[in-house]
């Protein structure tokens, strides 16, 4: 089976798109590469039928240049949208910091070997394999 990312996914990338048209899509991506293959990784498909992937990287860059630095705003506005309730949303890595259900949503300090400074990795649950529904996310269309 081919994989493919999950519906969530498929609708934060849209509604970023949407809103952030000449953003920078470098370090985007959402398949994992060879070096991820070897890792437990949201980027890999399931093992199971599925074959979904559970993961998007979007590019720091959301204005098309460096400045002004959108990002922080936007990871904090998704972390505040899984804090509020939307459980598609699994964690959230950016800038040297993560944030999850297990702290509360709290950001804390990231030591993984990716700091993803430029740009912001967004895992989803497997609630977001079929929930493709919009996100309640002001800078990207919600209110």
């Amino acid at each position: 089976m081919n994989p493919w990312l999950c519906k969530a996914g498929q609708q934060l990338r849209e509604q970023l798109d949407d809103s952030y048209p000449d953003r920078d899509r470098t370090s985007d991506g959402w398949i994992g590469d060879a070096r991820h293959s070897h890792l437990k990784s949201d980027h890999n498909p399931d093992k199971g039928a599925k074959s979904v992937v559970r993961a998007i990287d979007i590019d720091r860059d959301l204005s098309g240049k460096s400045k002004p630095d959108l990002m922080p705003y936007l990871a904090d506005q998704i972390r505040l949208c899984a804090k509020s309730g939307d459980l598609r949303v699994k964690y959230l890595i950016f800038d040297g910091r993560i944030a999850s259900s297990k702290r509360r949503w709290a950001w804390r300090k990231y030591t993984g070997s990716n700091s993803h400074k430029s740009h912001l990795h967004i895992s989803f649950t497997s609630k977001g394999d079929l929930d493709g529904s919009f996100f309640n996310i002001p800078m990207i269309g919600g209110e």
